[in-house]
């Protein structure tokens, strides 16, 4: 049996079409960092969020593969994408991403329990101490009815897809729900280091409610 992998099971989730639509997403697990500031940051406090959580995400996976810890109903799986909630303390203009508040997370298969967590956590302290491995912690994530589409280009131009969504917003009888933690969400389904900038490929999400409510 091939893996599991969430693009393929749930495509209609991390492989939209280049057009919005309206999706509803159902409750998942993840492994997440908080932060602010640039993301653009060489060795800023993004990019180590990015290295822990892949760092405690492959550790649980290979410790799964090794029956490292107890984990019932453990199957072979493939490392989901990095995603991320982003919002402003105001409104701030594109440019100004020191003032970025960002959620770094992975999913984690529903099996993937505490356990598992923390002797990723313990595998990171020990394999990367220059990583703060309290820093990440476990959380589900309700997000419900969003509006979606997949953005290819660089990220400085989600603005203009970002403008496609609102039309859509609006003709859909919509509007954008940002409440707690439901916010801007971004699934990075491209890696930047090995893409060419006018090929990434990144889903945008909104998420929305009845113009009623």
């Amino acid at each position: 049996m091939p893996p599991l992998d969430f693009k393929k099971r749930d495509a209609a989730l991390y492989l939209p079409p280049p057009h919005p639509v309206l999706v509803n997403i159902p409750p998942m697990q993840f492994i997440v960092v908080n932060g602010t500031g640039n993301p653009n940051e060489e060795e800023g406090c993004y990019q180590k969020a990015i290295e822990l959580l892949y760092a405690l995400s492959y550790s649980i996976r290979m410790g799964g593969k090794k029956g490292a810890f107890d984990c019932t109903d453990y199957v072979e799986y493939v490392v989901p994408p990095l995603e991320g909630l982003w919002w402003t303390p105001e409104a701030p203009s594109q440019a100004d991403k020191e003032q970025f508040r960002w959620t770094s997370m992975i999913r984690q298969p529903d099996f993937i329990n505490r356990a598992a967590f923390e002797y990723a956590q313990s595998c990171t302290r020990r394999k990367k101490p220059h990583l703060n491995a309290a820093a990440a912690h476990m959380q589900e994530f309700a997000e419900g009815a969003c509006v979606q589409c997949l953005h290819t280009g660089p990220y400085d131009t989600e603005p203009a897809t970002l403008a496609i969504m609102h039309e859509f917003i609006i003709r859909s009888d919509l509007k954008p729900d940002m409440n707690g933690p439901r916010t801007h969400h971004e699934i990075y389904l491209s890696d930047p280091r090995r893409t060419p900038s006018n090929k990434l490929k990144t889903v945008l999400r909104i998420p929305v409610k009845p113009c009623s409510l």
